[in-house]
């Protein structure tokens, strides 16, 4: 466990303000929140200054509500920090929070070899409310992209943070939509929190890469999503694996990997394999892994080739499938590397 460091007035921090509830304000006309600029953003915390080192602004023009983030952004995002990568010691995008985990995910496969940090942070309450969360979000999220130790960054990955914890990003998920503790990481342990003092819990922090980054700028989103239910019909499933175009199936399913067992459901999935698609099975718990084969319900999805996410978010799960597609691996290549830790995004079983 590491305490906070000061920092060098020489250091500099990049902000990428994308949008988010974290920039809007109420529109008279319609009632509805509205993205403004982050001149606004600036002017509601003064406080940034008293931090003691240099940070600048890439801000998006026009700020985007998150809702509307696509896997072109992210390929961005990735280009803008390569570009500016030498120039930073850590980087803090302002980002909508329904799609942060996904943004945070895709940048941790897209930023190979990341050596600083790269801070996801954004509120649940616009920064004009008296009430609202984003100062201190953006204020500790500025803190910890500074923060270093014998020369290096003490979190040299993606992560988010929200409400006085910091989250490896591709560990993350959304789960409430009212409370300031909008994040949890349920399959991995906090990789900070912060009280009177920022506590880094260094054991669980990557390690500082040996090799310089490697900035990847295409991901494929040739990505089907199967989620099973009680009463699923075959009509339904077979609507998604034939679906035209798609490369690859994300199988969620019950507790420990489980289906069905019900023959035209494991046909349509065979035949799905067959014509070459890879389906990844992760479970719709939270917390929790696959485990293909523990129960018989999922014994044929392993003999049949299905590949277990072990305990990946669906998030993860989305993100890396989009990323391996793009590098145009063979087939057991692909369901090799799906199946091993990337940048800690799954604990193999």
């Amino acid at each position: 466990m590491t305490n906070s460091t000061p920092k060098s007035a020489k250091t500099r921090i990049l902000i990428i303000y994308t949008g988010g509830t974290v920039g809007m304000v109420m529109d008279a006309a319609t009632g509805a929140l509205k993205p403004i600029g982050f001149k606004e953003i600036r002017d509601n915390i003064p406080e940034i200054v008293k931090l003691g080192f240099e940070v600048e602004v890439h801000a998006f023009n026009p700020p985007m509500d998150s809702s509307n983030m696509h896997p072109d952004i992210w390929v961005e995002l990735a280009g803008i920090i390569g570009k500016k990568y030498a120039a930073y010691d850590g980087f803090v995008i302002l980002h909508g929070s329904d799609t942060m985990a996904f943004t945070a995910s895709a940048l941790s496969f897209l930023l190979e070899n990341l050596s600083k940090p790269v801070v996801l942070t954004g509120s649940q309450l616009p920064i004009g409310e008296i009430r609202t969360d984003a100062k201190e979000n953006i204020i500790t999220a500025l803190e910890i992209a500074a923060a270093r130790k014998g020369g290096k960054a003490l979190v040299p990955e993606v992560c988010i943070y929200f409400d006085y914890q910091l989250f490896r990003g591709n560990r993350s998920k959304k789960y409430n939509a009212e409370k300031f503790e909008a994040f949890y990481s349920m399959n991995y342990p906090p990789l900070a929190e912060a009280g009177i003092s920022i506590k880094y819990q260094r054991q669980f922090i990557l390690k500082h890469p040996e090799k310089p980054l490697k900035v990847h700028r295409k991901l494929d989103p040739a990505v089907a999503v199967l989620k099973v239910f009680p009463g699923i019909t075959q009509a339904t499933v077979d609507a998604v694996l034939e679906t035209r175009g798609i490369k690859a199936v994300i199988l969620e399913t019950f507790g420990s990997g489980n289906t069905t067992t019900a023959s035209w459901f494991t046909d349509s999935l065979r035949k799905g394999i067959k014509r070459g698609l890879v389906i990844v099975d992760i479970t719709q718990c939270d917390g929790g892994a696959v485990e293909l084969g523990r129960y018989e319900t999922s014994v044929q999805l392993k003999e049949m080739g299905v590949v277990s996410g072990y305990d990946m978010t669906f998030e993860a799960a989305l993100a890396k499938l989009m990323f391996l597609l793009a590098q145009k691996l063979s087939r057991s290549r692909l369901r090799e590397l799906l199946e091993t830790s990337l940048r800690g995004e799954l604990t193999n079983a």
